[in-house]
């Protein structure tokens, strides 16, 4: 046998051992190809003798979408023409002139609010406003999706006629389409002016911010706000995370650090991934200590339980509430490399907690999320008033029509012939709390400086 027909038997043996030995080997492949072609087979035989006419695209995304619905319900495929909306909803962004509307049960298209400083807001947009006419043209009839439609994807310049709450009836300024930027961080409630009360209490000065998701900006908001409130003299915080759905990671890293000076935030671990532990780095925290209470119930999941459950396990927070949702799964966002595009967002590694809590909640788990220290519920009825409740304290151009005095901790006595105000029972619960820590606080103060640091003589 010569060389070059021995070398030439060793590279195949070599060949045949690493498609058996190798990731991605040769016989990997093969299955691969094997199961394209089962596919595009079965593709090809529904197309051409199903007794129906049938959509190939639909076809086609039902195929992908029947495979990833055996993983998890995050791991989903964007088509090319959902991904401009897919990304706009991870940064928290849309193109519009600044309303929330909704539609009335008699069709008419009420304002809810501006958004503070939109387009809209600058217009002159009022909440309780009725739009009669947008680009000339009257929307009498009209859904509410069509009417944002032709708000959002109509021409540039958008000019509207409404009717005011006291009947007046006005045609706006031109208004712009932009780029709106939703407000991530929110304060307790507007003031007539508008801009936002930051404290829910007053005597002793407790502050309150509500993050609704983490988006890119949401730190850069959050920071300078807390820092704007202990210059005015906070002495306790709540942070409201309830409702929040979650989003970036690096966001919610970024909060914990903020009030944690140092500590492992979190842990993240995937099957294909090394583990990564990100820690607190103590130039980033700020240097005053005061005592938080951090709001959570079932609706709050992923960076949002992050957040909470860091600042527990590092003892930095008191967490009140309901058990979190459980959504402690790594989602990467993959670009699709083939001529149509696309992307697909698949789990890849879950979130652990610094105590070594697995946040996200398997099939049959019993322990899941973050349980909150103080365990204060609320039903299905409270949580819809409660996000009604939210809705109104955060109007623009109005005053709330429902709660306007903040909580007490002071117990209700006697009859009342007026309707039953809406209580926010874990809110009232997060500010008793600190209001007793703080009185409490203040009195060993007060006994540190008044007993004597030597034993009295005796008789």
């Amino acid at each position: 046998m010569n060389r070059e027909r021995m070398a030439w038997l060793v590279s195949i043996a070599l060949l045949a051992l690493l498609a058996f030995q190798l990731p991605g080997s040769l016989a990997q492949r093969d299955d691969d190809y094997a199961f394209v072609r089962t596919l595009v087979e079965i593709h090809r035989q529904v197309v051409a003798n199903y007794v129906d006419p049938v959509d190939e695209d639909k076809l086609r995304q039902g195929a992908i979408d029947g495979m990833l619905e055996q993983l998890d319900p995050y791991s989903v495929y964007v088509p090319p023409k959902k991904q401009e909306e897919f990304d706009r909803m991870l940064e928290g962004t849309f193109k519009g002139v600044g309303i929330q509307l909704d539609q009335l049960d008699n069709g008419d298209i009420e304002v809810v609010s501006p958004i503070e400083d939109s387009p809209a807001f600058k217009a002159g947009v009022l909440a309780g406003d009725i739009i009669l006419r947008i680009n000339g043209k009257d929307i009498k009839g009209k859904k509410l999706k069509d009417v944002i439609a032709d708000i959002g994807n109509g021409p540039l310049q958008v000019t509207m006629r409404v009717r005011h709450a006291t009947g007046e009836v006005v045609d706006l300024p031109e208004m712009t389409r932009q780029e709106i930027v939703l407000s991530t961080v929110k304060g307790y409630r507007r003031k007539a002016d508008s801009s936002w009360d930051w404290f829910v209490s007053d005597k002793p000065k407790i502050g309150y911010l509500r993050i609704t998701q983490f988006t890119p900006d949401t730190f850069d908001k959050l920071k300078p706000q807390v820092q704007k409130m202990l210059a005015e003299g906070m002495q306790g915080l709540v942070l409201d995370l309830r409702f929040n759905p979650g989003g970036r990671l690096d966001q919610a890293e970024k909060v914990v650090n903020l009030f944690v000076k140092e500590g492992v935030i979190v842990v993240t671990r995937g099957r294909s991934r090394p583990e990564e532990v990100s820690k607190a780095d103590p130039r980033e925290a700020l240097p005053e200590q005061f005592p938080m209470v951090v709001l959570v119930n079932e609706h709050s999941a992923s960076a949002s339980e992050i957040v909470a459950g860091s600042l527990m396990d590092n003892h930095r927070a008191l967490v009140l509430g309901s058990r979190s949702y459980g959504k402690g799964s790594v989602q990467e966002v993959m670009p699709m490399d083939d001529k149509k595009g696309g992307e697909l967002k698949l789990t890849v590694a879950y979130y652990y907690l610094p105590s070594g809590r697995l946040v996200h909640r398997k099939k049959d788990a019993t322990d899941w999320g973050v349980d909150p220290q103080v365990n204060v519920p609320m039903d299905a009825n409270d949580e819809k008033r409660l996000i009604e409740e939210q809705s109104d304290l955060e109007i623009i151009g109005r005053l709330p029509v429902r709660a306007t005095t903040k909580p007490s901790t002071a117990p209700t006595t006697g009859p009342t012939s007026q309707p039953t105000p809406f209580v926010d029972n874990q809110l009232e619960a997060a500010v008793s709390t600190l209001v007793g820590h703080l009185i409490l606080d203040e009195k060993h103060d007060a006994v540190s400086t008044t007993v004597p640091t030597t034993r009295p003589e005796g008789n």
